[in-house]
């Protein structure tokens, strides 16, 4: 019998490192042994992975002895100084920081759309994408396929989990700042009423932000520059045009964009329907004759890309327009990175 690879994951403890022990323990079990690691600080914690009680080991080379793969979800500077010195000990590493996302020498992948990227890994690491991108990018890979896409106008509405456990702490700690005078309360009385704002340039409860990352060059933001930069790369189009505006909305968990998509090809409503239904990783809600269509509401906690409100563009009939949503906990972050990690169990176990 094969011998199943070993697993390592990194920043265990974490929000997303928490959900992926659960995806890892619903998941087919396609690991040998799963060594949590983490901070010194969070070393010698207990967490249950597959039903077995599993002790947090502290983040050091020999941490990674052993190891086949290993996920990273830690800080960018963590993953930077910590993956090569884990591919030194000679673990493949599948990253979810930012760090090596643009390395010309890291493939970028999402496995419904470039699975066979995770081969051609010269540094021994293999990057997770943004979660905004991820939320996204499955449904216009699969129209990319049929279609050509050309261009991309996006707008996002992203969940305060994006920030962190702090954005999540953050926007409960507004909402109950405001919830006793909320019947009274218009958008100038927040300002008021929040002295807080964590990890936001403004009031986030009641409120909404058109503001996600950090600032870079003429006034764009870096969250607004990863969708650019990560979708022409995944999709291996590296003259697609991207317009992004990245907004920061009041709820917990779950990004949502707006899509203005032009192909090369004329798109129809329909064939775009049929297409996402019978993608994988994608669930088509589009009845807007009964209001039926994805909200976060309805998409926290499950794993494919909700789409839908899909239109042919009135104005540009080789556009079409349509609603995507995505948990980005799970198929932005720690779901991606397993379907990841699974492409490289089978790659070790042959």
């Amino acid at each position: 019998m094969t011998k199943k690879p070993s697993l390592a994951v990194v920043g265990a403890t974490g929000a997303v490192g928490t959900v992926m022990l659960e995806i890892l323990s619903s998941r087919e079990d396609v690991w040998g042994e799963i060594r949590l690691i983490a901070s010194a600080r969070s070393a010698g914690k207990k967490l249950i992975c597959r039903g077995e009680e599993l002790t947090v080991v502290p983040l050091t080379p020999a941490a990674f002895d052993g190891i086949d793969v290993a996920m990273f979800d830690v800080p960018d500077e963590i993953s930077a100084e910590w993956a090569p010195i884990a591919v030194s000990r000679g673990a493949v590493v599948v990253d979810n920081s930012g760090a090596f996302r643009m390395d010309a020498d890291v493939p970028l992948v999402v496995p419904e759309v470039n699975p066979d990227d995770v081969t051609k890994r010269p540094r021994g690491i293999i990057s997770n994408p943004n979660c905004t991108t991820l939320s996204m990018i499955v449904v216009m890979g699969a129209l990319h396929q049929e279609f050509e896409l050309k261009e991309l106008v996006v707008s996002s509405y992203q969940a305060a989990s994006g920030a962190g456990q702090v954005g999540i702490d953050t926007l409960r700690a507004q909402i109950s700042a405001v919830a006793g005078t909320a019947a009274g309360t218009d958008a100038g009385d927040v300002r008021n009423l929040i002295s807080d704002l964590g990890p936001f340039p403004a009031p986030l409860a009641l409120n909404v932000i058109p503001w996600a990352g950090s600032l870079k060059a003429d006034g764009y933001t870096s969250e607004e520059l990863k969708v650019r930069n990560e979708s022409r790369k995944i999709l291996g189009l590296s003259d697609l045009k991207v317009a992004a505006t990245c907004v920061r909305v009041p709820v917990i968990t779950t990004h949502s964009l707006t899509v203005h998509a032009v192909f090369a090809k004329e798109p129809s409503r329909k064939a775009a329907q049929d297409i996402l239904q019978n993608t994988v990783g994608v669930h088509l809600v589009d009845d807007p004759e009964n209001y039926k269509f994805p909200t976060p509401a309805d998409v926290v906690g499950t794993d494919p890309t909700w789409v839908g409100r899909i239109r042919k563009s009135i104005d540009d009939p080789m556009a079409l327009d349509l609603f995507v949503c995505g948990d980005n906990l799970r198929k932005g972050a720690a779901l991606n990175t397993a379907q990841i990690a699974e492409l490289l169990a089978v790659e070790f176990s042959k």
